[in-house]
């Protein structure tokens, strides 16, 4: 059976460790829609914030997706998602919704985070209907508006960034 169909009960989440900063950086880049930050960043990011983040591996242990978030220090009970990519071979099996569900369940258990924020840039339909139907499995209010304004970014053309604010959720532990 090739990567490319591989089933999802087959993959497994966790959390990401330094050693997968590099697979993160490469998924961010070919994804061809994420803003890609330094590869040190993604390193940093599995370093300090792995507790608010999540991987999914294949059955040979490799990343093959992942979403990255961290709990705001003025909002304890938001947990920001930064971003969330799935290799282009296992897109369209629903591995960013568990990954997604994964991350939230997990982070509220343990920090307690009802409410999840993220931004999307106008257009970008994946992040927008992933979003839209977190919000709709979990039966929480989904409030959109302009976060930041195309202006304010410094290096070039950028599209507006539209803050998603999710919740409050009713999560549940898992057994």
């Amino acid at each position: 059976m090739t990567a490319a169909h591989t089933d999802l009960h087959k993959l497994h989440i966790d959390r990401p460790s330094v050693a997968d900063g590099a697979a993160l950086w490469r998924m961010a880049r070919d994804s061809k829609v994420l803003d890609l930050n330094s590869s040190y960043s993604y390193l940093l990011w599995c370093r300090d914030f792995a507790a608010t983040s999540a991987v999914a591996r294949d059955e040979h242990g490799e990343p093959v997706g992942f979403v990255t978030g961290y709990v705001r220090p003025d909002r304890p009970d938001t947990l920001l998602v930064w971003q969330v990519a799935v290799d282009e071979s296992h897109r369209g099996r629903g591995l960013a919704a568990a990954l997604l569900d994964g991350l939230v369940a997990r982070t509220a258990a343990e920090r307690g985070p009802t409410v999840v924020e993220t931004t999307i840039t106008p257009g970008n339909t994946a992040s927008e209907r992933l979003f839209t139907s977190f919000a709709e499995r979990h039966g929480a209010r989904l409030e959109r508006e302009v976060l930041f304004d195309a202006g304010l970014f410094p290096d070039g053309p950028h599209d507006p960034e539209v803050l998603y604010r999710i919740g409050p959720l009713s999560l549940t532990p898992s057994a």
